[in-house]
């Protein structure tokens, strides 16, 4: 067949044709460094960039620029690493802050309003999981706040603290002289849950890294809270949030406990009061 017509069929011209003819019967001069490269690339299972390649290679004999050109004319293009979640989430939370674990144990108080444990639990329901965010004063053991959801953000936490602040049984106009004090989750020392308690003048406190013992108050309540309410048959989170209602409300006006001299949290509370 004419050339002519050939050129014509590839769109390209017949100076380009030739050009491409001479130059493919020569030698490729990349070929045995591409070889090299291939080698070491292989070996690699297809993982290794250009850095990882010069670091293989004999020291001195191709710059990284060469390396480069060479894996991409012959499309040698290595898997792209997955980034480390651990890191975005470290980025993403570097404004997050710790606070010294100001309350040290010490459970045994004996004025109300005056320490506020705070945690969250999960509740397996009807194959879903809800969570629960409880405020707990430990003067009195009286659960001051509570907010039930179907999702472990930052409205659960903040929502919480929102109902502690409308808790129409604090006879306070301020909370400037309370501690709050929590484990070191993600919610606690975020920005935003710092920066409402700093809104309320109250001091944060934080138990030690892995140290649920610090927080032992809210451990111990979920556990009863566990033993005593039947969570796991609740068929709807409208359900639960009742149950839970009604818990809270026997837990504190009804719920007698031999270390608050027998009494209820709210009848310990007012007894308290009364002493101070």
């Amino acid at each position: 067949m004419d050339i002519s017509i050939l050129c014509s069929l590839g769109e390209v011209s017949r100076s380009g044709y030739y050009h491409w003819l001479v130059k493919s019967s020569k030698p490729d001069p990349d070929h045995d460094d591409y070889l090299l490269i291939k080698k070491i690339f292989d070996s690699g299972k297809r993982k290794y960039g250009w850095r990882s390649i010069q670091m293989r290679l004999p020291k001195g004999s191709m710059n990284h620029k060469k390396i480069k050109r060479i894996m991409k004319k012959y499309s040698l293009v290595c898997k792209i690493r997955r980034a480390n979640p651990y890191k975005q989430i470290a980025k993403a939370t570097q404004a997050h802050r710790t606070f010294d674990n100001q309350l040290n144990r010490e459970f045994r108080l004996l004025t109300p309003f005056t320490v506020f444990c705070t945690d969250i639990t999960y509740l397996p329901f009807n194959h879903r999981m809800a969570y629960l965010s409880v405020i707990k004063d430990i003067g009195s053991g009286e659960i001051v706040a509570w907010k039930l959801s179907m999702h472990i953000d930052m409205e659960l936490v903040l929502g919480t603290v929102e109902r502690l602040k409308n808790n129409t049984a604090l006879p306070l106009e301020s909370f400037q002289n309370i501690m709050i004090h929590s484990d070191q989750g993600f919610h606690y020392t975020n920005p935003q849950y710092i920066e409402q308690v700093k809104k309320l003048n109250m001091t944060q406190s934080m138990s030690r890294k892995g140290n649920c013992i610090d927080n032992s108050p809210m451990e111990s309540f979920f556990g009863h809270f566990k033993d005593d309410v039947d969570y796991k048959n609740c068929k709807t989170f409208e359900e639960l949030n009742m149950l839970i209602k009604n818990y809270m409300q026997y837990y504190n006006h009804e719920r007698y406990q031999w270390n608050l001299k027998k009494m209820t949290p709210v009848q310990y509370r007012n007894h308290l009061l009364k002493v101070i």
